[in-house]
């Protein structure tokens, strides 16, 4: 590599869902380890996902472009302006699809510029494709764990929640119903049943997770259980939502942002994958489970939208029973 390839100031463009932009961190972890001079900037696309990234000693700078609420010519202009000044001298965009952030993407010209390619085999995970992007760099990294650097105050927080909740050898149990697609979700009835199960006879606690999108949902569950779990559904920040997650035992959930922050805190994850490919999307690291109906062909279509007769048949024929066990299982080991 030439002294023009030792990069001082990256830019990673990625305003995607909060389990796309979790899936930067071994990226990030990757050029710092090659460039380990260089200022790395992560561009992401709301200010929720940006706190993923604080105390990240990697992550130089979050910048955040709201295609909503920031999305008029004149903010773009703005961004770009900004991003211009910073003079980057490498840019990789992982959002090529996305023609705003070519425009935004430009602002670093003339620059080193990499572009995310997504692949069409079937058994590569998200985070390995988005390392291969790496490549052309001489970075051919394996570490593909995710991290959130939690502090003080987020563990305060999960402290104040649930360090008043009796122990005992009870273990905790967090239950996440919602997915920003609804062919990934399991059904309200389902986890209100698994939360009585796990209360009456496990003594189980069952916290119930989510976004401000998933109240009504949580509210639906509650109502449906004898137990009544602690809900805090909207309730969190995402890093107050990994703070609360780290002190869980199992977290229970379909394809979705909340199980790639389990994952980040070193929970294990019980993943309830239909539609969606957990070769591609499924919760990375050590001891997770991912349950999948059996005898339903068209496991995983990967689309999100289903079209069968029987509608969501792959999330309805993962039974309660059957993670209930789970559950059993891995709290036994």
């Amino acid at each position: 590599m030439s002294r023009s390839d030792r990069f001082n100031n990256i830019l990673l463009i990625k305003p995607g869902a909060i389990g796309d932009v979790l899936q930067m961190t071994p990226v990030i972890r990757a050029l710092k380890s090659k460039f380990p001079q260089a200022s790395v900037a992560l561009l992401v696309g709301s200010s929720s996902t940006a706190e993923l990234f604080k105390n990240n000693a990697s992550v130089s700078e979050t910048i955040v472009f709201d295609k909503t609420a920031g999305g008029s010519s004149g903010a773009l202009l703005k961004l770009w302006q900004r991003l211009h000044r910073n003079k980057y001298d490498l840019v990789i965009n992982f959002q090529r699809s996305n023609l705003k952030t070519w425009f935004l993407a430009s602002a670093a010209f003339p620059c080193r510029l990499l572009i995310y390619r997504k692949t069409e085999a079937k058994n590569v995970h998200a985070i390995v494709n988005y390392l291969e992007t790496l490549a052309p760099l001489g970075i051919e990294s394996v570490d593909v764990n995710l991290e959130i650097a939690l502090d003080e105050a987020d563990r305060a927080f999960a402290v104040s929640i649930l360090g008043a909740l009796p122990k005992a050898g009870r273990p905790l149990i967090a239950l996440n119903p919602g997915a920003s697609h609804p062919v990934n979700r399991w059904g309200a009835e389902r986890f209100a049943e698994l939360a009585d199960r796990l209360a009456g006879r496990l003594s189980a606690k069952v916290i119930i997770i989510g976004g401000s999108e998933d109240i009504g949902l949580a509210a639906d569950i509650e109502a449906k259980t004898g137990s009544k779990p602690l809900v805090m559904t909207g309730r969190t920040t995402l890093r107050q939502l990994a703070a609360l997650l780290e002190r869980c035992d199992i977290l229970v959930s379909g394809d979705t942002g909340p199980m790639h922050i389990a994952a980040a805190v070193g929970t294990r994850v019980i993943a309830l994958f239909g539609a969606a490919d957990p070769e591609r999307t499924g919760p990375i690291g050590k001891g997770h489970r991912v349950l999948q109906a059996d005898g339903v062909p068209c496991v995983p279509c990967r689309s999100r939208r289903c079209l069968k007769r029987e509608y969501r048949e792959c999330m309805e024929k993962i039974s309660v029973s059957r993670v209930y066990e789970t559950i059993r299982d891995m709290l036994a080991l």
